[in-house]
């Protein structure tokens, strides 16, 4: 018997993950004050339309600031805290806190941060669809057997945009990708933004 073999594209995602700096947020490099947040254009109506459509979310991020000293572990959680005051709540946070000379197999582009999402989750890390706006993103994506969405910024490589499988102008394109693909689309209701004009952060938008 033939085996269903519909494309991933077009199979409703089990969660969505996304990016926390630079794709949700502005990028405040190894940002401590969650005074300092604030939402992309678009980022609260692009979650809310995922959300309407039942679709679980989380939040993968490295966050090296706290390896090298310049984040405390309690100003991250008061950071992520403002993210959902401004945001509304995510199922799952999933933050690596180390650097690249740590060797771990969390910090994109390792897949940890996505499969230890999708554990919680309770869903397989293929039913998953990353959206981030470097290629750490999408290469994190790509090892954990994820559909990843990139939505460049001007901190994005241009060799990071022709080698992503997937390229979105902005958050709320990207969450037509997910939603569209899947016959699940709600309307965008006049997103305005896209991102250009977004700096760069020292974590590579983490």
């Amino acid at each position: 018997m033939q085996e269903d073999v519909l494309p991933r594209h077009s199979r409703r995602p089990a969660a969505v993950l996304f990016d926390r700096d630079g794709t949700l947020i502005r990028d405040v490099p190894y940002n401590s004050d969650p005074n300092l947040v604030e939402p992309v254009p678009g980022a609260g109506r692009a979650l809310d339309r995922l959300r309407r459509a039942g679709l679980p979310m989380g939040i993968v991020s490295n966050q090296s600031g706290v390896a090298r000293g310049i984040i405390s572990p309690e100003a991250l959680r008061e950071v992520n805290a403002r993210v959902e005051e401004l945001l509304g709540p995510f199922d799952v946070w999933a933050v690596c806190p180390h650097d690249d000379d740590d060797g771990c197999d969390c910090r994109k582009p390792a897949p940890g941060l996505v499969l230890r999402a999708a554990r919680t989750l309770g869903v397989a890390p293929g039913d998953c669809v990353v959206i981030g706006d470097i290629g750490r993103d999408v290469a994190a994506a790509r090892a954990a057997g994820a559909r990843g969405i990139l939505v460049p910024t001007p901190v994005t490589l241009p060799e990071e945009v022709a080698a992503a499988p997937e390229v979105a102008p902005d958050l709320g394109a990207a969450v037509d990708m997910v939603l569209d693909g899947a016959g699940v689309g709600t309307p965008r209701e006049g997103d305005e933004g896209g991102l250009a004009g977004q700096g760069g952060g020292a974590d590579g938008a983490a």
